[in-house]
């Protein structure tokens, strides 16, 4: 069983608790779906946010979908100009069968413009 890490981004409409809770509870269940894990393959996930969002630390998003003894910790996101405002990030260290080079990171909504180099995204515009 190797060591992976996979990626996630999502973009917020607005900083509410529920709207925060939803989107961060889809990012990570898109990863797992995406990448066939459960819970248990998960060792750690770091979150960041973006300055803008207060309404709520992104972990408890994973919390409430029974990451209730994975580590999780959320920082910050570097303040950069022209960033992508209202940004939840994910990097998720899992153990899994699969190569590095069938990872597949995910990144939803707004956030589906900010890796299109990577060859293996999901990616969820918001006009879907």
């Amino acid at each position: 069983m190797a060591t992976r890490a996979i990626r996630g981004a999502t973009q917020l409409d607005a900083d509410t608790r529920e709207h925060m809770l939803e989107r961060v509870a889809e990012m990570v269940t898109d990863a797992m779906a995406a990448n066939a894990l459960t819970v248990d393959d998960f060792i750690s996930v770091i979150f960041t946010a973006t300055s803008d969002l207060v309404s709520e630390f992104p972990a408890y998003a994973a919390r409430q979908l029974g990451f209730g003894d994975v580590p999780l910790i959320c920082a910050r996101e570097l303040e950069i100009e022209g960033s992508m405002p209202r940004c939840v990030r994910m990097l998720a260290h899992v153990e899994t069968e699969l190569p590095r080079a069938d990872i597949t990171h995910v990144y939803l909504h707004g956030a589906a413009n900010l890796r299109r180099d990577l060859t293996r995204t999901r990616d969820v515009p918001d006009d879907e």
